[in-house]
């Protein structure tokens, strides 16, 4: 199997970085809803505010590199404009709007897809820099604790929609 270069681009974008963003979200989420002073003891608080910091961390440093390649790397050629009388197919964004039945995947898929996909590192980032600001305090405080798992959960929804409409749109229009 050989891959071009907007295919490995295209796999490490979605693939690689999608996984460790899934492994990442998993491990976070079953850390900050473990953090509790009635569940651990404060050995165990402090191990696990070093690995939830860790975690938090590289889910959002996953987060930007996923969205920073997918806009700048996956996405020009997607956008690339054909030459007079090319054979659409091979520029995908012009292959869906070119007809009425797959132009929505653009227009709204890819569109909204663009947008909120950059959601997702913001909110993770917010999440990593609480998790470092309060630390062991954390366990103490079970309001922030929910709120984090909220903003968590929103960031992994966001990068969710985002990772469908490009699997969705990449079935649609592929890139060549």
């Amino acid at each position: 199997m050989k891959l071009t270069a907007i295919e490995l681009w295209t796999a490490l974008h979605g693939m690689v970085f999608g996984a460790l963003f899934l492994l990442a979200f998993s491990g976070g989420l079953a850390g900050l809803y473990g953090l509790r002073h009635e569940w651990l003891t404060t050995a165990g608080i402090k191990d696990d505010v070093r690995r939830l910091t860790a975690g938090t961390w590289i889910m959002a440093i996953v987060a930007w590199l996923t969205v920073i390649i997918g806009t700048w790397v996956v996405y020009v050629p997607y956008r690339a404009e054909p030459p007079e009388g090319a054979d659409l197919s091979k520029y995908p964004k012009f292959n869906l709007t070119s007809d009425p039945a797959t132009a929505g995947w653009h227009e709204f898929g890819m569109e909204w897809k663009e947008h909120v996909a950059w959601i997702s590192p913001m909110l993770a980032t917010a999440v990593a820099f609480v998790v470092l600001y309060y630390g062991l305090e954390i366990a103490d405080r079970p309001y922030l604790r929910r709120a984090l798992i909220v903003l968590f959960t929103l960031s992994f929804i966001a990068a969710g929609i985002a990772g469908l409409f490009g699997a969705f749109i990449t079935k649609a229009a592929p890139l060549i």
